[in-house]
């Protein structure tokens, strides 16, 4: 399996000397979860593409701290080149950042939460389970650092997950894209550093219960195999 990772964000000096980057989290993860993946990494935000991105299976969009809807460049010339590889029928996965734009790129829509910030250890609920998807049970735990939230799915998009907090938490376009808000390649450790790095911003109360929300941990792995299962189907 050959996966393109698609990387948005550049840490800052103190997150990334422990932590590297959201692509390198990405690589822990499946070899964490025991899934066999030949993959690169892509700074997109600094310009780099694959120059043959049909050589991949799938190509993912990692999480970032831009917006979804900015009018950066950047981001305009990724969402440009995602609706072209969905259009050439390429395999999309989009996380937190990957999830937004993936939706406001293929016609939905993103913006600002007026819930504010989504921190922390959240529960997601399935909507549906499509045949590639595996989960047992009903539910799942994901760490989420996120103000913006999808508000609309792209036409064709079928709703996966969701929460009160997050209506359209995950959604699928048949077995194409899969686009999910919360962060399966999230450490308790990088997502413990995350929240005192954002800690005034989101204010003492909803903090400090994110920070609680970890000790219950959070199906990162499981979401992991599941996400192999999409690229395999």
């Amino acid at each position: 399996m050959k996966l393109a990772l698609l990387e948005t964000d550049i840490l800052p000096p103190d997150l990334a000397g422990p932590f590297g980057g959201y692509g390198l989290m990405f690589q822990q993860l499946f070899e964490r979860a025991g899934i066999e993946v030949e993959s690169t990494i892509f700074s997109v935000i600094q310009g780099i593409y694959p120059e043959r991105p049909q050589d991949f299976d799938a190509l993912l969009v990692t999480g970032s701290k831009a917006d979804a809807f900015s009018d950066a460049p950047w981001v305009l010339r990724l969402a440009d080149f995602l609706r072209g590889r969905q259009g050439a029928g390429q395999k999309l996965i989009g996380i937190c950042f990957g999830h937004q734009l993936l939706a406001h790129s293929l016609g939905g829509r993103c913006e600002r939460s007026d819930k504010g910030w989504g921190v922390g250890v959240m529960e997601y609920g399935w909507q549906n389970k499509p045949a590639w998807l595996k989960a047992q049970g009903e539910a799942f735990r994901l760490i989420a650092s996120h103000q913006d939230q999808v508000t609309a799915l792209p036409p064709g998009a079928s709703l996966l997950a969701a929460s009160a907090f997050c209506p359209l938490a995950a959604f699928h376009i048949q077995d194409q894209v899969l686009a999910l808000q919360g962060h399966p390649e999230f450490t308790p450790a990088y997502g413990k550093a995350l929240l005192r790095k954002r800690w005034a911003d989101i204010g003492e109360g909803r903090s400090q219960a994110a920070l609680e929300s970890f000790e219950g941990g959070h199906d990162g792995l499981a979401i992991a195999r599941l996400m192999a299962d999409f690229i395999r189907c």
